[in-house]
């Protein structure tokens, strides 16, 4: 009879060990949700489901990465500015995706405002990245970039944040995997619409890794958003909004579409525009 293995140590995590993308997809991203949310309204508008999605703003490509592992029909192109993050999640894909999902995943270097891609049944742009375009000329540019990229009946999903709370300047705590997350309202400026907020990580021995992200952006509302996508050529513009659990009073990660939303202090939504 063999002797039991000695129960191994669990290594604790620390800023001088920790890569900031990775805690970034551990933290914030919710890449599954994400593509139910995706197959979810393909059902609903098109009674079908998307094979082909352009993530812009896409970061490690995470979703991108999921998207390929759902169906074997899935392609994903990931566009982003950030040659260093693409890096990142390049020298990631072989632990992620079999030699066939990698195959059907682009990686692409480029600005979202001028990268050339082959049509796509849906673009992404997720986790508010937007916001970063602060003006109407610029965003709607954008807006209407995405719409060129879509097939004739693609769909443009966006999500979008906002309640009294996203304008204040404050700090939310989060603890996750054996480290803390930390969401930093730092400074809002009422008459520009501009809004400063960071990303910080702290660990169990008290390093910390400040700044892990910066956003310097505007905090679009709805209505804005809405407008915006009608003038840069979509059809329609739904809005989903996400239900409550009556247990908890937060989030249920349940989205449907609706035409009137609560007066809450923090909510998440998503939009979705109709070629």
């Amino acid at each position: 009879m063999s002797k039991p293995k000695p129960a191994r140590r669990r290594s604790r995590r620390t800023a001088a060990s920790s890569n900031s993308y990775e805690l970034y997809e551990l933290s914030v991203q919710n890449t599954e949700a994400e593509c139910d949310f995706i197959d979810q309204v393909w059902r609903q508008r098109r009674r079908r489901l998307a094979h082909h999605v352009r993530e812009d703003f896409c970061g490690s490509a995470a979703t991108s990465i999921e998207w390929v592992k759902r169906r074997r029909k899935n392609t994903a192109i990931a566009v982003d500015i950030d040659t260093s993050v693409l890096d990142w999640a390049r020298s990631k894909l072989a632990e992620r995706l079999t030699a066939d999902e990698q195959q059907r995943l682009s990686l692409r270097k480029g600005d979202v405002r001028q990268v050339r891609t082959p049509p796509v049944d849906c673009v992404l742009a997720m986790n508010f990245s937007y916001y970063l375009f602060k003006t109407r000329q610029e965003l709607r540019h954008y807006f209407r970039r995405a719409h060129r990229a879509l097939v004739d009946d693609g769909l443009f999903v966006i999500d979008a944040y906002g309640g009294s709370d996203a304008f204040r300047e404050m700090e939310e705590k989060r603890r996750v995997a054996g480290f803390t997350y930390i969401w930093d309202q730092h400074s809002y400026n009422p008459i520009t619409g501009d809004a400063l907020n960071y990303i910080h990580y702290r660990f169990p021995d008290g390093s910390e890794i400040r700044k892990a992200f910066t956003y310097d952006w505007r905090l679009w509302t709805l209505p804005e958003l809405q407008e915006l996508l009608r003038e840069a050529g979509f059809a329609k513009v739904t809005t989903y909004w996400e239900g409550t659990d009556k247990k908890t009073g937060q989030g249920n990660d349940e989205f449907t579409p609706t035409v009137e939303g609560d007066a809450d202090a923090g909510w998440i939504a998503y939009l979705v525009a109709d070629k």
